[in-house]
């Protein structure tokens, strides 16, 4: 983002803190949203919550007011701005991926309802799925447990690859645990595993061309808020190089990514904005079981497929959710 669209962001959350108070003194509720993103790139996330608060009968500017705080990849911010909102004095705060321990450091009375892709007790968000302790609930959608699935998909359409290569962000707090999956599950099918790193954009074609060096015949790109902001240069980056990459969200796909498969993500937010809306009714966080994914996606992008020269077979193109063609 540019600086003077940076600035104008925060302006505009300033601005809006008068009237989060004016409507904190007519009664309505105010709910906090965190993110490690960006403005643009969480649109769809907003809309999914805003369809599950109104399913309960909860519209934005209508009945309840949203206080956005975006950390714009700058993850040292989300402490402040998880602060903030408390400050504020809102209702509940929902949580985004990498945003669901500053949010519980902030606060030990505000209801925190989480989209996490982490395992929630293994990073200390709750004890138990079924009865989760203190004021923290959720959604997560297990992104690590599918490592399997994906490498096995990758492999029905590029079948011939004999080195993979997983690419994860620098200093993501996962990459070492998503490594270790990544690593049991291509032992699974004998695939030998590359692993690549970056958290800069500018490296993109410098990283692809080393795998391609390599000899690296097929990718999984990890789960990265970074990468999710920067998925067209991604994206790109993976088509000027003929590497045949997999990714968690069905947005790559669709901006002409090979291939994706992952939860539903819109569903997974639509289900938190329904738990927003339970507790602004008089639930508590510890009598809502945390939520895991019942909807995963295929979405294939023949067009690419196509371009990277590969014949995608009529079983694998009638078990994907999405065909871009």
């Amino acid at each position: 983002m540019k600086r003077r669209e940076f600035i104008a962001l925060i302006g505009g959350a300033a601005a809006a803190l008068p009237l989060a108070a004016d409507a904190q003194q007519a009664g309505m509720p105010v709910i906090g949203f965190l993110n490690g993103g960006s403005l643009e790139g969480a649109a769809y996330v907003r809309a999914a919550v805003r369809k599950g608060l109104s399913e309960a009968g909860y519209v934005e500017n209508q009945n309840i007011m949203i206080e956005y705080r975006f950390a714009e990849g700058q993850f040292e911010r989300l402490p402040q701005l998880a602060a903030d909102l408390v400050r504020r004095g809102v209702s509940v705060i929902i949580a985004g991926p990498r945003t669901e321990a500053a949010a519980k450091s902030a606060t030990a009375a505000i209801p925190i309802v989480f989209m996490s892709g982490t395992d929630p007790i293994r990073a200390g968000l709750v004890t138990s799925l079924n009865r989760p302790t203190e004021n923290v609930t959720g959604v997560t959608i297990l992104t690590h447990d599918l490592e399997t699935k994906r490498i096995g998909l990758l492999r029905e359409l590029v079948p011939n690859f004999q080195v993979m290569a997983i690419l994860e962000e620098t200093n993501h707090p996962e990459a070492s645990f998503r490594r270790q999956q990544v690593q049991m599950a291509a032992g699974n099918f004998g695939i030998p595993i590359r692993v690549a790193s970056t958290a800069n954009e500018r490296d993109f074609d410098a990283v692809f061309a080393s795998l391609k060096r390599e000899g690296v015949g097929a990718l999984l790109v990890g789960a990265s808020i970074y990468f999710a902001n920067m998925r067209d240069r991604l994206v790109a980056a993976a088509a000027d190089h003929k590497i045949p990459a997999m990714y968690e969200l069905r947005q790559f796909a669709q901006s002409g990514g090979l291939m994706s498969y992952g939860a539903n993500i819109p569903e997974a937010y639509r289900q938190v904005g329904l738990y927003v809306a339970k507790i602004l009714k008089g639930a508590k966080p510890a009598d809502l079981p945390v939520q895991q994914p019942t909807q995963f996606e295929l979405v294939i992008n023949l067009k690419t497929a196509k371009t990277l020269g590969l014949d995608v077979p009529p079983t694998l193109l009638a078990r994907a959710d999405e065909v871009i063609e």
